[in-house]
């Protein structure tokens, strides 16, 4: 059965992370200006590919579009299962920390691998010594998120390298979809280093190009050789290429759009301290709020009022909690407003 979702002209979307603003408007100009030959034709990457590479400042060969993050998280589990299993035979693990993205198990178990989960620490720190713990000689496949969805809170830094180091018949994905906003990324020399060290970018949350499906997995080029074969040739569409490049080259709409999802956060904050509510400062496009016995109830009447977020009972310590997508400021004061009277009633 298809994931149906509600039209984002009549229904003010904040569950899902997506950009509120939309688009630049120079990627709807980009796609407008595709011709009946670039429809008909197999796509060239090498214009976007090469944008990436400059984005992220990288060399040749280090970025691998991908039709979405989604599909580069997925053939990394792929390969990981083309490698060597345990000496004694035993299932290979693939460990993830707590609370996390759902698509993670979807890809672990359809590899054949066992999950193994590592709860969060009080308040959602990060388990530093629970992480050390659950890797073993099976472990095959690591994913670390960063910031996590949905606390928005931080990875220690030299967490990634540390694992990488200690398991290095193991793939370690660092999955940075939301690296725009926290201003952090791992993207550098620890991916020489270590070359069984992966970035995952997506170009769905900041850029507002979710529709389009591009993603990127970064690494040294002798990493991603093997998930480049495992990929289609062609897995990125023409559109979604000719949209990669014009949104990358709008840096200035990037940029305004980083300072209204830094306003609408602050003012979710605000509205959090002035009603007594926990919640955690963020480093994504996001805020985790904590309304107990009051969450659903919340969600249905905000729904009523055509505004969706997401509710997070299904995830480890998030029960009672929601997550508020933080876009543009007009939208997330709309959402606070009814979120006001929904409490209030």
């Amino acid at each position: 059965m298809p994931f149906l979702l509600p039209d984002p002209r009549t229904t003010l979307r904040l569950h899902l992370n997506e950009n509120t603003a939309g688009c630049s408007p120079s990627v709807l100009a980009a796609i407008r200006g595709l011709d009946a030959l670039d429809v008909s034709t197999y796509p060239n990457a090498a214009a976007a590919t090469t944008a990436a590479e400059k984005y992220f400042g990288v060399d040749p060969g280090w970025v691998h579009l991908t039709d979405g993050l989604d599909d580069g998280l997925r053939v990394v589990a792929e390969t990981a299962r083309l490698r060597p299993g345990p000496a004694d035979g035993s299932t290979p693990t693939a460990v993830v920390v707590d609370p996390a993205f759902e698509m993670y198990e979807v890809y672990i178990t359809g590899v054949g691998f066992q999950i193994v989960r590592v709860p969060p620490g009080p308040d959602f720190a990060f388990p530093a010594a629970a992480l050390e713990r659950a890797l073993t000689p099976r472990t095959r496949l690591v994913y670390l998120t960063d910031p996590n969805n949905p606390t928005g809170q931080a990875i220690p830094e030299g967490t990634a390298e540390r694992v990488a180091a200690k398991l290095p018949d193991a793939f370690v994905v660092k999955d940075e979809a939301y690296a725009e906003f926290s201003g952090r990324s791992l993207i550098g020399p620890a991916l020489d280093r270590h070359r069984n060290l992966l970035v995952g970018r997506t170009f769905s949350k900041a850029f507002g190009l979710a529709g389009m499906r591009v993603g990127a997995l970064v690494a040294h080029p002798d990493t991603l050789e093997p998930m480049r074969r495992a990929l289609p040739p062609f897995a990125v569409n023409a559109v979604a290429l000719r949209a990669l490049e014009a949104a990358l080259a709008d840096r200035a709409h990037l940029a305004w759009y980083l300072a209204q999802v830094a306003a609408s956060k602050q003012a979710v904050y605000d509205f959090c301290e002035q009603r007594g509510l926990r919640y955690w400062k963020s480093d994504g496009n996001f805020v985790l709020v904590q309304l107990d016995h009051r969450a659903d109830d919340a969600r249905r009447a905000l729904a009523a009022d055509g505004i969706l977020i997401s509710g997070r009972n299904h995830q480890a310590g998030c029960t009672g909690a929601v997550r508020i997508t933080t876009g543009i400021l007009a939208h997330t004061t709309r959402c606070l407003d009814a979120l006001g009277r929904a409490l209030d009633a």
